[in-house]
């Protein structure tokens, strides 16, 4: 069966990363004005030789996202429901060889968490686990979705790979769409990063996308964690498996994100800094390449870094996110899988957002003209 790794292995990150740098600024010029724009035009706009030109960037972008999808942003809430954990991940605070408290929410305290965020009006939801089968495996997911089905518009997980057979399962409880990010394209850092443990298996999780969109799944999240490695040759491996999937599972629909290695205790240092010029070069990147995915920017983001790139491409954020199970109402003591920067309250995102001119949804009544 042929799946993105039969594309991807015909690629070499090393002559991928110099093919991106050696982009000229006649190779952004031709990207800038091209109809429809191809993934050497995408490497065009993520190059160096683009930097000069990230004012005009910007502005096609926010022309381009506000022609698709008008004056609209959706937010979402995280619900941690576990910190379990059976892999060592050197990035993160939940891997298993970190001596934290572990915890994994009962049905009563997941109701707890959700009658709280639904005070707060949320109507789309982000489940979070640990990559624990045995403690927060499909039955516990396929569990808490149930549980909480009825209470929002749509729900989303963000948890271990599973099999396709899971993800129909899970489907038909009620899952809408699923986030899982391969955290770095690069085979020998990936190998690195994720020692033990089942996510250890690269080519597994660089094929659940694939079992995702075979199993029907609405929505697919893709993304790199930038700081393991270059950005900018992550960030072709994701459009390159952005479009692969496009073409193959073309009834589905995709998101992109893009997270930031950020501080936990005892966290590791990035080898490579993305910074703010960057990312925002990488997002307008993203928006001319593809006009209809839809774009995310979680907490992990700066409260002034949010506020300028929600006008440039963004179509979905999240705000006052606990990144700890029960962190809402149960624990909210409990340690974070990492540290969020924009610690700003739901009400105070809301305002901002319809200050800079956008229409927000999230409550229960705007999910009716979606």
């Amino acid at each position: 069966m042929n799946t993105f790794k039969n594309i991807f292995e015909q690629y070499d990150w090393d002559a991928t990363l110099s093919s991106i740098i050696a982009k000229t600024e006649t190779d952004v010029i031709h990207a800038l004005g091209a109809s429809k724009r191809d993934l050497e035009d995408f490497k065009a706009l993520i190059s160096p030789a683009a930097q000069p030109y990230l004012e005009q960037m910007a502005r096609m972008s926010s022309h381009i996202t506000k022609k698709r999808f008008g004056n609209t942003i959706q937010m979402y809430a995280p619900m941690y429901l576990s910190n379990e954990c059976q892999n060592i991940c050197t990035y993160c605070g939940f891997s298993m060889t970190n001596t934290i408290p572990r915890r994994t929410l009962t049905d009563k305290e997941i109701l707890i968490e959700v009658e709280f965020l639904k005070s707060k009006g949320y109507n789309h939801i982000l489940l979070v686990t640990g990559e624990a089968n045995k403690t927060v495996g499909v039955a516990y997911i396929n569990n808490a979705i149930q549980l909480i089905q009825s209470r929002f518009a749509n729900i989303t997980i963000e948890v271990q790979p599973l099999d396709q057979s899971d993800y129909e399962l899970l489907k038909a409880s009620g899952l809408y769409a699923v986030l899982v990010y391969q955290e770095t394209y690069h085979k020998e850092a990936y190998k690195k990063h994720h020692p033990k443990g089942k996510k250890s298996n690269f080519n597994y999780r660089l094929e659940t996308p694939d079992r995702l969109g075979r199993a029907g799944i609405h929505k697919i999240g893709l993304g790199a964690l930038f700081g393991l490695e270059d950005w900018k040759a992550d960030s072709f491996f994701t459009a390159l498996h952005l479009q692969y999937l496009q073409r193959t599972y073309w009834k589905t629909k995709y998101s992109i994100s893009f997270p930031r290695l950020r501080p936990y205790s005892g966290g590791l240092v990035p080898k490579v800094v993305m910074t703010d010029s960057d990312l925002v070069q990488l997002i307008c990147a993203f928006r001319l390449f593809d006009e209809n995915v839809e774009l995310s920017m979680s907490t992990r983001e700066s409260e002034e870094f949010r506020e300028h790139i929600v006008n440039l491409g963004i179509t979905s954020i999240s705000a006052a996110s606990k990144t700890n199970p029960g962190g809402y109402a149960v624990a909210p003591q409990s340690l974070e899988q990492f540290e969020i920067s924009d610690e700003r309250s739901t009400e105070e995102v809301v305002d901002m957002l319809k200050n800079k001119g956008l229409d927000v949804i999230w409550k229960d009544w705007s999910y009716n003209w979606q």
